[in-house]
């Protein structure tokens, strides 16, 4: 049984897409999105500038895409999912793959999701803390962050692999704490995702949340709040509302989903699958040219 894992923001680059253009039943997926945007995100894709590209009101919606198409692949395949789970807004390709939403109402609710978040007033940022466990990581953002200035550990990606998340001015507090981290790095990202920082944006996503046409999942689905797998269709409201402030436990998902099976990223980025092999997880990548190949050979291998 496989494992899909659908990766998140921090993958674009320019040139996404370009492998999925040339299967058919993706190029039909990636102009179907096209036709359903205000702006059509496809040729941003393909020709950038990079800088525009990361903006969160792109980049949410060009990593669905290119994850919506691979999915498509996989379907023409033969391929199901037993189990699936998504990377921040990876979730809702997630829940597409479990038959919660419809494609359309992916897009949609990625869209909007987007454009609430992009239009957050309250300016933050996230770091990469890398070869500290999440316990020190979480002490340091407690003795950096205040009640005005807040910093919390916004994604739990592998064992020395932490992000937090929180004011501008915490960050820099944390960067001059963590003497005993091998290395903080600086995500080209827009705001503080994952925290408290994003409370802003919660009202208006809970209300589109709510609104969506939903079904219940034909699979486990893992939310990222919790890293537990369920087929509760209220809680996988709750957990995707929760999402925007809360934590993506990622390392707990990928020890979930691997349980499971051998688990694949669906999309065009290898960047879960380095992870899961951080944890000694199994994850093939669909942007490795191998991989459809193998999965035919050994689909529960």
């Amino acid at each position: 049984m496989l494992g899909y894992l659908f990766p998140g923001q921090g993958t674009v680059r320019v040139g996404m897409g370009a492998w999925l253009r040339r299967r058919p039943v993706a190029r039909a997926v990636l102009d179907e999105v096209d036709e359903l945007l205000a702006r059509p995100i496809s040729g941003l894709c393909v020709r950038g500038p990079l800088d525009r590209l990361v903006a969160t009101e792109h980049a949410q919606i060009a990593v669905t895409a290119c994850n919506l198409a691979a999915l498509a692949v996989l379907e023409e395949e033969g391929f199901e999912p037993g189990i699936v789970a998504g990377h921040s807004v990876g979730e809702l390709a997630a829940l597409h793959a479990a038959g919660v939403l419809g494609r359309a109402d992916t897009v949609r609710l990625v869209e909007t999701r987007s454009r609430l978040m992009s239009q957050v007033g309250v300016t933050g940022g996230m770091r990469a803390v890398m070869g500290l466990p999440v316990e020190r990581v979480e002490e340091l953002a407690a003795l950096a962050g205040t009640a005005e200035e807040p910093l919390v550990v916004g994604l739990e990606n592998a064992p020395g692999h932490v992000v937090v998340s929180g004011s501008l001015a915490a960050l820099d507090r944390l960067a001059e704490l963590a003497t005993d981290a091998s290395k903080i790095v600086q995500l080209a990202v827009g705001n503080a995702f994952h925290s408290p920082l994003m409370a802003a944006a919660v009202p208006g996503w809970a209300d589109a949340v709510r609104a969506a046409p939903m079904s219940p999942p034909q699979v486990p689905v893992v939310p990222n709040v919790t890293g537990r797998p369920t087929t509760d269709l209220e809680l996988i409201k709750d957990s995707l509302i929760a999402q925007l402030t809360g934590r993506v436990r990622w390392t707990d998902t990928v020890a979930v989903v691997d349980a499971f099976g051998p688990a694949v990223e669906v999309g065009d980025s290898k960047v879960l699958a380095g992870l899961s092999r951080r944890v000694g997880a199994r994850c093939l990548s669909m942007a490795d040219p191998g991989t459809l190949r193998r999965l035919a050979r050994e689909p529960a291998a």
